[in-house]
C-alpha cells in the first residue's frame, strides 16, 4: 500500500494564470525556498511524496500541479505546450513571490525548468537561483526515442511480464479490489526501476494522455544541449545508472552548463525511492554550495 502523505501547510490556487493551478507548502515557514516541479507532462505533484518530504526537513518546499493534470485540470481545449507550461511557470514563481526561485525538477519538471531558463536567458530575465534536475526528462528528440524503446522493452521483458502473471493468478483482484488497482498501477511504472521488484508502496498517479501528448507535439524535434550553454546558473543533474532515459542525455547537459553531473548506481528512474540516501546527500550538498539549506 502507499505510504501516507501528511497535509500541507497550506494550499490554494493561483489567482494569475489563465487557469487556477493548485499550489501547496511544506516545512517551516522562513526556511530557504525550494520550488519542486513534477513530472509527466499531464500529472500531478502527489507522487513525489512523502519521500521528497525529506528536503522539507531543511526547506520550505513548494509543489504545484502543472496545468491540465491532478487538482489543476481544465476543460479547455486548447493544447496545452511547452510554451504554455513555461508561461504558467513564470506566473506562479511571480505569485507565490519566489524569484529568483532555486528549483528541483524531476523528471519532465527538469525539463521544464531548463526550458523556462533557456527562455529567460534568450530574454534577459532574471534567471533561477540554482537548478537541481533529477532524472531531467530527455533533452533531445532522439534520446527521448531512445528512452521510449527502452522503456518498453522492460515493460513487456520476462521479469515484469511474470510478475503481471503472478498478479492475475493470485486472485487478489476479487479478494481486494483496492490493493489490485495499486498493485496493477505499481507494474506499470516497474520499468522505471533498475529493480522491478522495488516498484512497491507507491503513491499512484494518473497522467492525462491529451496533455503529454499535446506537450511533446509542440516541442517537435527538439534539441535543447546547444542552447543550454547560454544558461548561466548553478545547476547540478543527477541520474541513475539504469534509467531508462540514457545517461547521455545529462551527461551532454551537464557539459553544455559546465554543471557536476552525479550518477547513482543500482538506481533507475525513481531516486527517492531506490537511492534516497545518495539522492538527497547529492542535494544538500549541491543547496548548502548555493547558501540554500538551512544549517
Amino acid at each position: 500500500m502507499p505510504l501516507p502523505i501528511p497535509a500541507p501547510a497550506s494550499s490554494g490556487h493561483t489567482s494569475r494564470t489563465t487557469v487556477p493551478l493548485y499550489w501547496c507548502r511544506y516545512g517551516e515557514p522562513g526556511a530557504p525556498q525550494l520550488l519542486v516541479l513534477h513530472g509527466g507532462p499531464g500529472a500531478s505533484h502527489d507522487y513525489l511524496l512523502p519521500q521528497m518530504l525529506e528536503l522539507a526537513k531543511r526547506h520550505e518546499l513548494i509543489f504545484y500541479d502543472q496545468r491540465g493534470g491532478g487538482r489543476s485540470r481544465t476543460d479547455d481545449p486548447a493544447p496545452i505546450t511547452w510554451r504554455t507550461h513555461v508561461a504558467d511557470l513564470d506566473a506562479v514563481i511571480a505569485e507565490l513571490a519566489l524569484e529568483p526561485p532555486a528549483i528541483v525538477g524531476y523528471s519532465w519538471g527538469g525539463l521544464l525548468a531548463l526550458l523556462h531558463a533557456i527562455e529567460r536567458a534568450a530574454h534577459g530575465a532574471i534567471l533561477p537561483a540554482a537548478l537541481a534536475l533529477i532524472d531531467p526528462a530527455p533533452l533531445t528528440r532522439q534520446y527521448r526515442g531512445e528512452f521510449e524503446a527502452e522503456f518498453a522493452r522492460r515493460q513487456t521483458g520476462p521479469h515484469i511480464q511474470e510478475m503481471r502473471a503472478d498478479l492475475a493468478a493470485s486472485g487478489l483482484r476479487e479478494r481486494d479490489p483496492g490493493a489490485h488497482r495499486q498493485r496493477a498501477f505499481e507494474l506499470s511504472v516497474a520499468g522505471y526501476f533498475a529493480d522491478p521488484r522495488e516498484a512497491r508502496d507507491l503513491t499512484p498517479f494518473r497522467v492525462v494522455g491529451r496533455v503529454q501528448q499535446s506537450v511533446w507535439e509542440s516541442l517537435g524535434d527538439y534539441d535543447l544541449v546547444d542552447a543550454l550553454g547560454g544558461v548561466k546558473v548553478p545547476a547540478l543533474f543527477v541520474h541513475g545508472r539504469e534509467d531508462p532515459i540514457p545517461l547521455a542525455s545529462s551527461e551532454r547537459g551537464a557539459r553544455a552548463m559546465d554543471a557536476p553531473l552525479v550518477v547513482l548506481e543500482r538506481c533507475g528512474h525513481v531516486p527517492y525511492v531506490e537511492q534516497p540516501a545518495a539522492l538527497f546527500a547529492a542535494l544538500d550538498g549541491f543547496l548548502a554550495a548555493r547558501g540554500t539549506v538551512r544549517r
